[in-house]
């Protein structure tokens, strides 16, 4: 039985460049039955069935954030302040970042590492219903070495061995994916530009990883480690940094080669590693010109560094990587707070991706990095008819991201600007 038609004056499907007008979407089980002309999707559903107009707006498949940390709660505090609440706290405050993303129109997230369960518990309550928000693939704990980054969530594995209990035991935990951190990173004691693990202890939790037909994610700002994680066989590499041990970055041909001939997935969060937040907030305040001489110049040293970091990318992008990158907005850590991914989005505009390769960046190709392309990414027949509405057109306009009007899961609606539908599935 049909539950519901959906139409729009434009629908991007994620397959096409080109947005389809007067084009509709029929739905039966939550999932996408037919997709095309509007009389002729109308035509073949049974008589009275609930037409959802959206009028002069562009639907496209749900946007996907492939790189999220749901329990913190990216308001500015330290990792060691955020890593003093409670676990139960931890799962109040991802109860809120799940809304406030869905409300951004992410209708699926990847939650890159929270301490203990905390991660299994916000995917259950939003599968129960309990929480509103995008479907959740969780890794649970990420794994690091003694002292390593994001310790404090209590995975630690030294050696090859003690990598392969710890996969093991988060796969039995209900891990979606495995997430080992192969550099430091922001936890206090680490080095970003050094390398936490070898190339044989991150083979071990590939080869482990893959055994149950998971696959993996490896942080890596580091050089060494971004070697390491190619020659194990990681399924995506988080950031990309090209750090060197003094915490420069300095781009290297013979490791993009490496990154292009090895076929693997890159989230380069850019909105993280520019400190974007800072920059949008204070560019506003010199738009408004009350700009002080201290945020003139914090304004412009993060610009300076802003540039390094996108250039890094846009050569990536040269050496063919295009179709490989994975939007991500690395959300609650330090002030990265969530509903931005349009602003992942921006910055990975400025490095040469036209707002449709975005949109396919953030549906189609997301999908098919977290091995869901089955199930979620484009507006096919079959495919789970999770939603989101623009104003604007997003395949044209970069500007479209940041206006979400509507959002639809398993062909609910469960975000509309307009009439304040903001609840639970």
């Amino acid at each position: 039985m049909t539950d519901a038609i959906i139409r729009a004056a434009l629908i991007a499907d994620g397959v096409s460049a080109v947005p389809k007008a007067d084009h509709a979407i029929s739905v039966v089980d939550g999932c996408i039955a037919q997709f095309g002309p509007v009389e002729e999707v109308i035509k073949s559903c049974p008589p009275n069935t609930e037409i959802h107009d959206l009028g002069d707006t562009c639907l496209t498949p749900g946007l996907i954030d492939g790189h999220t940390h749901l329990s913190l709660a990216g308001d500015g505090r330290s990792y060691a302040e955020m890593f003093s609440e409670t676990d139960e706290m931890m799962v109040l405050a991802g109860a809120l970042n799940l809304r406030k993303h869905l409300s951004a129109g992410i209708t699926t997230v990847r939650e890159h590492g929270a301490r203990n369960r905390v991660g299994f518990v916000l995917r259950e309550g939003v599968e129960r219903g309990y929480i509103a928000g995008p479907r959740m693939l969780v890794s649970g704990r990420p794994i690091t070495c003694t002292g390593g980054h994001f310790h404090f969530c209590n995975e630690v594995a030294d050696g090859p061995d003690e990598v392969r209990r710890s996969v093991r035991r988060l796969v039995h935990e209900g891990a979606d994916y495995i997430k080992i951190m192969a550099s430091g990173g922001g936890t206090e004691g680490t080095v970003s530009g050094r390398a936490s693990y070898s190339t044989e202890e991150l083979r071990a939790a590939v080869h482990e990883a893959h055994h149950f037909h998971k696959l993996t994610a490896a942080h890596c700002r580091a050089k060494e480690s971004m070697v390491r994680a190619v020659e194990a066989g990681i399924d995506l590499m988080e950031h990309a940094e090209f750090l060197d041990p003094d915490d420069r970055q300095r781009f290297d041909p013979a490791i993009a080669q490496m990154l292009v001939e090895s076929g693997i997935w890159i989230s380069p969060t850019l909105q993280a590693l520019t400190s974007y937040q800072q920059v949008v907030r204070l560019s506003a305040k010199r738009e408004a010109e009350t700009l002080t001489g201290s945020e003139a110049q914090l304004l412009g040293e993060l610009e300076t560094q802003m540039e390094i970091s996108l250039d890094i990318v846009r050569r990536m992008v040269d050496y063919g990587l295009r179709e490989r990158l994975v939007p991500g907005t690395d959300s609650g850590p330090g002030d990265l707070s969530f509903g931005h991914l349009d602003y992942d989005l921006q910055l990975l505009h400025r490095v040469g991706l036209t707002p449709a390769e975005l949109l396919a960046s953030a549906t189609r190709i997301s999908a098919e990095a977290s091995g869901i392309d089955d199930i979620l990414g484009t507006i096919e027949s079959g495919k789970i008819a999770d939603l989101t509405v623009f104003d604007g057109d997003p395949t044209k306009d970069v500007d479209a991201f940041s206006k979400v009007v509507a959002v639809f899961q398993s062909g609910m609606l469960v975000y509309d600007s307009h009439n304040c539908v903001d609840g639970i599935r």
